[in-house]
């Protein structure tokens, strides 16, 4: 059984107990990551094919270290032009042993945050002063008046006068 999984912006062929070098992940040595963007999954000869995914699929592994790679020397030069440039890189990779794979049953590893609904944002764009004007019809002077009236400083202080607004 083999699985081609995306890990850290790369596509692997993976199979079970393989330790594999990739780009280095922010988790710790020891920890064990989930990864939930399987694009293949053959199962013996029955292949499973995502569009782009495969929705519920997964691969666990195991962080065994974080390490660099080796030395790759990048030197340029232009010949009879006295320009030569030498340096050096080292990639900062993880070793990851892949543990399982996994055809379904995987819950996603972000969970997405519940966000509170904002039915209309027509409340903002009509609410009128002391004067019953509408905001669009105001000029700048009057625009910043009322702002400095409600305590709106910047981009942030807005946005979190139109939350208020639209929740109440």
């Amino acid at each position: 059984m083999y699985a081609i999984v995306e890990i850290a912006g790369q596509q692997f062929k993976v199979a079970k107990d393989q330790k594999v070098y990739v780009h280095r992940l922010p988790e710790t040595e020891g920890s064990t990551v989930t990864f939930d963007k399987v694009m293949l999954i053959d199962d013996n000869g029955n292949v499973t094919i995502g569009a782009p995914a495969i929705e519920g699929a997964g691969v666990t592994a195991k962080i065994l270290g974080h390490l660099k790679g080796d030395k790759v020397i990048v030197f340029k030069k232009k010949r009879r032009k006295g320009y030569k440039k030498k340096n050096g890189h080292r990639q900062y990779l993880s070793e990851i042993q892949i543990e399982s794979i996994a055809a379904s049953g995987v819950k996603a590893t972000k969970k997405a945050k519940a966000e509170p609904k904002v039915e209309a944002k027509e409340a903002p764009a009509k609410e009128a002063n002391a004067d019953n004007k509408e905001l669009s019809s105001m000029t700048v002077a009057e625009l910043k008046a009322l702002a400095k009236e409600r305590g709106i400083t910047g981009y942030t202080s807005l946005k979190k006068a139109e939350l208020i607004e639209a929740l109440s």
